[in-house]
Protein backbone atom coordinates (compact mmCIF):
# COMPACT_ATOMS: atom_id res chain seq x y z
CA UNK A 1 0.00 0.00 0.00
CA UNK A 2 0.91 3.82 -0.20
CA UNK A 3 4.06 4.25 1.97
CA UNK A 4 4.63 0.07 2.56
CA UNK A 5 8.27 0.58 1.45
CA UNK A 6 8.65 2.98 4.50
CA UNK A 7 6.63 0.77 6.78
CA UNK A 8 8.23 -2.38 5.64
CA UNK A 9 11.85 -0.99 5.88
CA UNK A 10 10.83 0.91 9.79
CA UNK A 11 9.82 -3.30 10.30
CA UNK A 12 12.77 -4.31 9.10
CA UNK A 13 14.70 -2.43 11.65
CA UNK A 14 13.00 -2.25 14.52
CA UNK A 15 12.63 -6.21 14.34
CA UNK A 16 16.70 -6.29 13.89
CA UNK A 17 17.52 -3.88 16.65
CA UNK A 18 14.89 -5.69 19.50
CA UNK A 19 16.15 -9.48 17.47
CA UNK A 20 12.54 -10.48 16.67
CA UNK A 21 10.73 -11.77 14.27
CA UNK A 22 7.41 -11.66 16.23
CA UNK A 23 7.04 -7.88 17.18
CA UNK A 24 3.60 -6.63 17.41
CA UNK A 25 4.51 -2.96 15.48
CA UNK A 26 2.77 0.09 15.24
CA UNK A 27 4.25 2.26 12.66
CA UNK A 28 4.12 5.93 11.92
CA UNK A 29 5.27 7.39 8.82
CA UNK A 30 4.09 11.08 9.49
CA UNK A 31 4.60 14.03 7.58
CA UNK A 32 3.22 16.05 4.60
CA UNK A 33 1.66 12.71 3.52
CA UNK A 34 0.89 10.43 6.27
CA UNK A 35 0.30 7.04 7.37
CA UNK A 36 0.02 4.59 9.60
CA UNK A 37 0.11 0.38 9.62
CA UNK A 38 -0.74 -2.45 12.18
CA UNK A 39 2.07 -5.44 11.92
CA UNK A 40 2.33 -8.30 13.41
CA UNK A 41 5.08 -10.55 12.76
CA UNK A 42 5.91 -9.27 9.85
CA UNK A 43 2.18 -9.47 8.05
CA UNK A 44 0.70 -6.45 7.73
CA UNK A 45 -3.36 -6.59 9.07
CA UNK A 46 -4.47 -2.87 8.57
CA UNK A 47 -3.01 0.60 6.99
CA UNK A 48 -4.50 3.85 7.19
CA UNK A 49 -4.64 4.66 3.67
CA UNK A 50 -7.39 2.77 1.59
CA UNK A 51 -8.04 2.95 -2.53
CA UNK A 52 -6.38 6.51 -2.22
CA UNK A 53 -3.91 8.42 -0.28
CA UNK A 54 -7.20 10.73 0.78
CA UNK A 55 -7.91 8.32 3.65
CA UNK A 56 -6.80 7.93 6.88
CA UNK A 57 -5.24 10.48 8.79
CA UNK A 58 -5.39 14.16 8.33
CA UNK A 59 -2.14 15.47 5.97
CA UNK A 60 -0.57 18.11 4.51
CA UNK A 61 -3.32 19.06 2.46
CA UNK A 62 -5.14 16.03 2.45
CA UNK A 63 -8.67 15.61 5.11
CA UNK A 64 -8.04 12.35 5.87
CA UNK A 65 -11.29 10.10 6.85
CA UNK A 66 -14.57 12.42 6.02
CA UNK A 67 -18.39 11.27 5.54
CA UNK A 68 -18.47 10.72 2.17
CA UNK A 69 -21.38 12.93 1.23
CA UNK A 70 -19.61 15.88 2.08
CA UNK A 71 -19.11 15.40 -2.20
CA UNK A 72 -22.68 15.79 -2.54
CA UNK A 73 -22.79 18.96 -0.75
CA UNK A 74 -20.00 20.69 -2.12
CA UNK A 75 -21.64 19.76 -5.43
CA UNK A 76 -24.73 21.28 -4.14
CA UNK A 77 -23.43 24.45 -2.32
CA UNK A 78 -20.45 25.76 -4.00
CA UNK A 79 -21.54 24.58 -7.46
CA UNK A 80 -18.18 22.58 -7.92
CA UNK A 81 -17.52 20.01 -10.41
CA UNK A 82 -15.99 16.48 -9.21
CA UNK A 83 -12.83 17.65 -11.05
CA UNK A 84 -12.64 20.72 -8.54
CA UNK A 85 -13.27 18.57 -5.15
CA UNK A 86 -10.88 16.46 -5.81
CA UNK A 87 -8.71 19.50 -6.74
CA UNK A 88 -9.60 20.35 -2.92
CA UNK A 89 -9.23 17.10 -1.49
CA UNK A 90 -5.91 16.48 -2.77
CA UNK A 91 -4.27 19.78 -2.34
CA UNK A 92 -6.56 22.28 -0.36
CA UNK A 93 -7.05 20.28 2.60
CA UNK A 94 -5.65 18.91 5.95
CA UNK A 95 -3.50 21.49 7.40
CA UNK A 96 -3.75 23.70 4.58
CA UNK A 97 -7.35 23.65 5.06
CA UNK A 98 -7.58 24.45 8.63
CA UNK A 99 -4.96 27.11 9.13
CA UNK A 100 -3.66 27.67 5.74
CA UNK A 101 0.01 26.36 6.04
CA UNK A 102 0.86 22.80 4.48
CA UNK A 103 4.16 22.87 6.20
CA UNK A 104 4.30 21.81 9.53
CA UNK A 105 7.29 23.76 10.07
CA UNK A 106 5.22 26.78 9.26
CA UNK A 107 2.35 25.55 11.29
CA UNK A 108 4.66 25.38 14.33
CA UNK A 109 6.17 28.64 13.93
CA UNK A 110 2.32 30.14 13.66
CA UNK A 111 1.91 27.98 16.83
CA UNK A 112 4.56 29.79 18.44
CA UNK A 113 2.89 33.35 16.89
CA UNK A 114 -0.16 32.43 18.84
CA UNK A 115 -2.09 31.96 15.64
CA UNK A 116 -4.95 29.82 16.77
CA UNK A 117 -6.13 28.22 14.03
CA UNK A 118 -2.58 27.10 13.48
CA UNK A 119 -2.71 25.17 17.13
CA UNK A 120 -6.33 23.73 16.19
CA UNK A 121 -4.71 22.10 12.86
CA UNK A 122 -1.86 20.86 15.12
CA UNK A 123 -4.16 19.81 17.62
CA UNK A 124 -6.58 17.85 15.02
CA UNK A 125 -3.23 16.36 13.38
CA UNK A 126 -2.06 15.41 16.25
CA UNK A 127 -5.38 13.71 17.74
CA UNK A 128 -5.82 11.90 14.46
CA UNK A 129 -2.44 9.60 14.80
CA UNK A 130 -3.05 9.40 18.11
CA UNK A 131 -7.15 7.91 17.55
CA UNK A 132 -5.20 5.40 14.93
CA UNK A 133 -2.48 4.38 17.19
CA UNK A 134 -4.90 3.68 19.98
CA UNK A 135 -7.30 1.80 17.26
CA UNK A 136 -4.01 -0.65 16.13
CA UNK A 137 -2.99 -1.32 19.37
CA UNK A 138 -6.45 -2.62 19.46
CA UNK A 139 -6.43 -4.33 16.72
CA UNK A 140 -3.20 -6.01 17.54
CA UNK A 141 -4.40 -7.11 20.75
CA UNK A 142 -1.64 -4.77 22.64
CA UNK A 143 1.71 -3.69 20.51
CA UNK A 144 4.93 -4.21 21.52
CA UNK A 145 6.23 -1.41 20.21
CA UNK A 146 5.38 2.17 18.45
CA UNK A 147 7.76 3.88 15.90
CA UNK A 148 7.69 7.21 14.76
CA UNK A 149 9.07 8.35 11.39
CA UNK A 150 9.23 10.28 8.51
CA UNK A 151 9.26 14.32 8.18
CA UNK A 152 7.53 15.23 11.34
CA UNK A 153 8.12 11.95 13.35
CA UNK A 154 11.41 12.19 12.70
CA UNK A 155 12.16 16.04 13.35
CA UNK A 156 9.60 17.10 15.50
CA UNK A 157 9.60 16.98 18.90
CA UNK A 158 6.47 19.10 19.84
CA UNK A 159 4.77 16.88 17.40
CA UNK A 160 5.68 13.58 19.18
CA UNK A 161 5.37 14.98 22.54
CA UNK A 162 1.43 15.87 21.43
CA UNK A 163 0.71 12.09 19.90
CA UNK A 164 2.32 10.58 22.80
CA UNK A 165 0.29 12.55 25.89
CA UNK A 166 -2.95 11.68 23.59
CA UNK A 167 -2.33 7.79 24.08
CA UNK A 168 -1.64 8.28 28.21
CA UNK A 169 -4.89 6.63 28.57
CA UNK A 170 -2.88 3.29 26.63
CA UNK A 171 0.09 3.84 29.67
CA UNK A 172 2.43 5.19 27.07
CA UNK A 173 4.82 7.76 28.74
CA UNK A 174 7.46 10.35 26.90
CA UNK A 175 10.82 10.70 28.36
CA UNK A 176 10.95 14.55 27.45
CA UNK A 177 14.42 14.78 27.65
CA UNK A 178 15.11 11.65 25.34
CA UNK A 179 12.85 13.57 23.07
CA UNK A 180 14.61 16.76 22.79
CA UNK A 181 16.03 15.85 19.26
CA UNK A 182 16.42 15.32 15.40
CA UNK A 183 16.85 12.66 13.07
CA UNK A 184 17.91 9.44 15.14
CA UNK A 185 17.45 6.05 16.26
CA UNK A 186 16.44 6.81 19.59
CA UNK A 187 13.87 5.62 22.11
CA UNK A 188 11.96 8.35 23.33
CA UNK A 189 9.40 6.75 25.73
CA UNK A 190 10.40 6.28 29.44
CA UNK A 191 11.42 2.98 31.45
CA UNK A 192 7.45 2.23 32.40
CA UNK A 193 6.02 3.31 29.54
CA UNK A 194 3.49 0.34 28.68
CA UNK A 195 4.73 -0.04 24.93
CA UNK A 196 8.21 1.56 23.93
CA UNK A 197 8.39 4.20 21.26
CA UNK A 198 11.08 4.85 18.57
CA UNK A 199 12.01 7.19 16.48
CA UNK A 200 13.58 5.73 13.70
CA UNK A 201 14.49 7.41 10.15
CA UNK A 202 12.93 5.85 7.36
CA UNK A 203 14.97 5.38 4.25
CA UNK A 204 12.49 4.00 1.06
CA UNK A 205 15.35 4.69 -1.27
CA UNK A 206 17.83 1.56 1.07
CA UNK A 207 14.51 -0.59 1.11
CA UNK A 208 13.59 -0.22 -2.57
CA UNK A 209 17.83 -1.25 -3.49
CA UNK A 210 17.28 -4.05 -1.27
CA UNK A 211 14.05 -5.42 -2.36
CA UNK A 212 15.47 -4.85 -6.00
CA UNK A 213 18.67 -6.69 -5.07
CA UNK A 214 15.83 -10.06 -3.91
CA UNK A 215 13.64 -9.89 -6.84
CA UNK A 216 16.98 -10.21 -8.83
CA UNK A 217 18.64 -13.10 -6.85
CA UNK A 218 15.42 -15.20 -6.95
Amino acid sequence: GFHGTSHKFINREISKYLNRSDLKVISCHIGSGASLCAIDSGKVIDTSMGFSPLTGIMMGTRPGDIDPSIIEYMMDEANMSMDEIMLALNKKSGLEGICGKSDSRDVEAGIKNGDEMCKLAQDMYTQKVANYIAMYNNELNQADVIVLTAGLGENSKQTRKEIIEKISSLGVKIDEARNDFKGEFRLISTPDSSIPVYVIPTNEELMIALDTYDIINK
